[in-house]
C-alpha cells in the first residue's frame, strides 16, 4: 500500500513538472527572401549574340537539375552520371548525411524513452555483527546473495534544453544535405568546366600546329630569297623568330591539355592512368539558345550552399537554447526494482527491494561560467546570421558576374567572327591573286597566317562564352530539383 501511495505522490509530481514544461532560446524563423528582382542594377539585354550563335535571358521558376543537358553533348552527359555515382567526394557526403541522420535517430530515441538496464548478480559475502554493534549476535558465516534488477532513468525536459539539442540535431542533417547537394553541384560544374576547357585548348592546339605550317612554309621562302640577295638578313631572322614564337605557344598547351584530362580522369571517380577518354572537341557542344534565369528570392531559398548556411545559423539558434536551459534545475526520475534472496530458487518469490526518486540538481557557483556561455552562444548566432547573409550577397555576386561576362563574351565572340571572316576573304582574294600571278608566295602565306590567327582568336572566344555560360547556370544553382534533395537517379546519382 505505501508502494502504491508513493507512485501516485510521484505520477503527481511528475504531470505538475510536464505542465510547467517550457522551451527556452529563440524560435528559429527562415530568413525572409531577397526583395530584388534582378541582379544587375540595369536590366540586361533581351538576347545577346546574333545569328544562329544568338542566346537569351528567360524568366523560369526552376533549373532543370541536369542543366549541362542543355550543351547537347551526349559524351558529356555520360561523364557527369558517371562522376555523379563514382566521386569519391560525393561518397564522403553521403556518408556524412548518413551519420548526422543517425545522430538526430539516436538523440530522439534518448529524449522519448526512458533509460532502463537489467541487471543481475551474484555474490558471496561474510558479515561480522560485532562490525554493525551487535556483538551479542550470532555470526551466521558466508552466505549466498543473489540479486536480479531493473533500473529506470528518465530526464525531465522542463525548461526545453534536449528540445532545443534535437532540433540542433535536425539542422545539422539539414547541413549536411545541403553539402552533399552543394558537392554535387560542385562537382557537375568543375567537370563541365574542364571538358570545355580540354575542348577550347584542342582548338587552340589545332590552330597553332597550322599556323606553324603555315610559318614553316614562309620560313622556306624567306631562305630563297635570302640566297638569292632579295631579302635582308634581318627580315631572315624575323621569319625565324616567328616561326620559333609559335612552335613554342604547343608545348605549354600541351601540358595543360595533360593536366585538365587528369583533373577530368579524377572527377569521374578514375586514377589518371586509367583515363582514356577522347579529347573534347568544341564541335561538340551546341550553345543553349536559351538561359533559364531565377528570381534572387529563388537562388536564395534554394541554392544548396546558402541553405547550408541557413542550417548552420538554425543550429546557432538552437544552441542558445541549450546555453539558456543550462542556467535552470535540471530535474530526472530513477526507479530501481529488484528480488534478492540468499539462492537463485527463491528469486521467483518476487520483488523485495524497490526505490523511486525525482532529482533536482541546480549549478551553484557556476552562474559566470554559464552567463558567459549563453552569451557566447547569441554571439555565434549572430555571427552564423552575418555569415548566411554573405553567402546570399555572394551568390547573387556570382550571378551578376557571370552575366555581365556573357555579355562581354557574346560582344568578343561576335567581333572575332567578324575578324574571322574577313580575315578568310583575304585569304581567297589573295588565292585567287596568287592564282593569277598577281602576288607572291609569300604573300599568300601572309595572308593564310592572319586567317589562322583570326580562328584561333574566335575559337578562344567562343570557348569563354561556352564556359560563362556553364558559370551562370551554375551560380544559379544548377543542379538542384525543386522539393527533392539530391539530383534525380535519372541524371546519374544514386541516393
Amino acid at each position: 500500500m505505501r508502494a502504491t501511495h508513493a507512485a501516485a505522490d510521484f505520477a503527481a509530481a511528475f504531470a505538475a513538472l510536464a505542465l510547467a514544461a517550457c522551451t527556452v532560446g529563440p524560435d528559429f524563423r527562415a530568413p525572409d527572401p531577397t526583395t530584388s528582382t534582378h541582379y544587375l542594377a540595369d536590366a540586361p539585354p533581351a538576347t545577346i549574340g546574333t545569328g544562329v550563335s544568338a542566346q537569351r535571358f528567360a524568366s523560369a521558376d526552376d533549373i532543370r537539375a541536369d542543366w549541362w543537358a542543355l550543351f547537347a553533348a551526349p559524351r558529356l552527359d555520360a561523364l557527369v552520371a558517371d562522376a555523379l555515382r563514382a566521386s569519391p567526394t560525393l561518397a564522403e557526403a553521403r556518408a556524412r548525411l548518413v551519420a548526422a541522420e543517425e545522430t538526430q535517430s539516436a538523440g530522439a530515441s534518448a529524449a522519448a524513452w526512458p533509460s532502463a538496464n537489467l541487471r543481475a548478480g551474484l555474490e558471496r559475502q561474510r558479515i561480522d555483527p560485532s562490525v554493525l554493534g551487535f556483538p551479542q549476535a550470532p555470526n551466521p558465516g558466508p552466505f549466498n546473495l543473489v540479486d536480479v534488477g531493473v533500473d529506470v532513468g528518465y530526464s525531465l525536459d522542463v525548461f526545453g534544453g534536449t528540445r532545443r539539442s534535437l532540433e540542433g540535431l535536425a539542422a545539422d542533417v539539414d547541413y549536411a544535405r545541403y553539402e552533399l547537394e552543394a558537392a554535387q553541384r560542385t562537382l557537375a560544374a568543375n567537370l563541365v568546366t574542364a571538358a570545355l576547357r580540354e575542348a577550347s585548348l584542342a582548338a587552340q592546339r589545332d590552330a597553332l600546329v597550322k599556323i606553324v605550317a603555315a610559318r614553316r612554309d614562309t620560313l622556306a621562302i624567306a631562305q630563297k630569297r635570302f640566297a638569292l640577295g632579295a631579302i635582308a638578313e634581318v627580315d631572315l631572322a624575323s621569319q625565324r623568330a616567328a616561326l620559333a614564337d609559335a612552335e613554342a605557344r604547343i608545348p605549354p598547351i600541351d601540358a595543360e591539355l595533360a593536366r585538365t584530362a587528369h583533373r577530368l580522369a579524377i572527377y569521374a571517380g578514375r586514377e589518371p592512368a586509367q583515363w582514356h577518354e577522347a579529347t573534347f572537341t568544341l564541335a561538340e557542344f551546341a550553345l543553349p539558345p536559351e538561359i533559364p534565369l531565377t528570381l534572387p528570392s529563388t537562388l536564395a531559398a534554394r541554392r544548396p550552399d546558402i541553405r547550408a548556411s541557413e542550417a548552420l545559423w538554425h543550429r546557432a539558434s538552437a544552441d542558445i537554447g541549450v546555453a539558456t536551459a543550462a542556467l535552470y534545475p535540471q530535474f530526472s526520475f530513477s526507479g530501481s526494482a529488484s528480488s534478492t534472496h540468499s539462492s537463485l530458487a527463491d528469486i521467483a518469490r518476487g520483488i523485495n527491494i524497490w526505490s523511486i526518486a525525482l532529482d533536482l540538481v541546480q549549478p551553484l557557483l557556476r552562474g559566470p561560467e554559464l552567463k558567459a556561455r549563453k552569451r557566447a552562444a547569441i554571439a555565434a548566432f549572430d555571427a552564423a546570421r552575418e555569415a548566411y547573409r554573405a553567402s546570399v550577397l555572394h551568390g547573387l555576386q556570382q550571378v551578376a558576374d557571370a552575366m555581365r561576362a556573357l555579355e562581354a563574351d557574346a560582344r568578343e565572340e561576335s567581333a572575332r567572327a567578324s575578324a574571322e571572316a574577313a580575315a578568310a576573304h583575304a585569304r581567297d582574294i589573295t588565292q585567287k591573286r596568287y592564282a593569277l600571278g598577281g602576288v607572291s608566295e609569300l604573300e599568300r602565306l601572309d595572308a593564310e597566317r592572319t586567317y589562322l590567327d583570326a580562328v584561333l582568336a574566335h575559337a578562344e572566344a567562343t570557348a569563354a562564352r561556352y564556359a560563362d555560360t556553364a558559370a551562370l547556370l551554375d551560380a544559379l544553382g544548377g543542379g538542384w530539383w525543386p522539393g527533392a534533395s539530391v539530383i534525380p537517379a535519372n541524371a546519374g546519382i544514386q541516393p
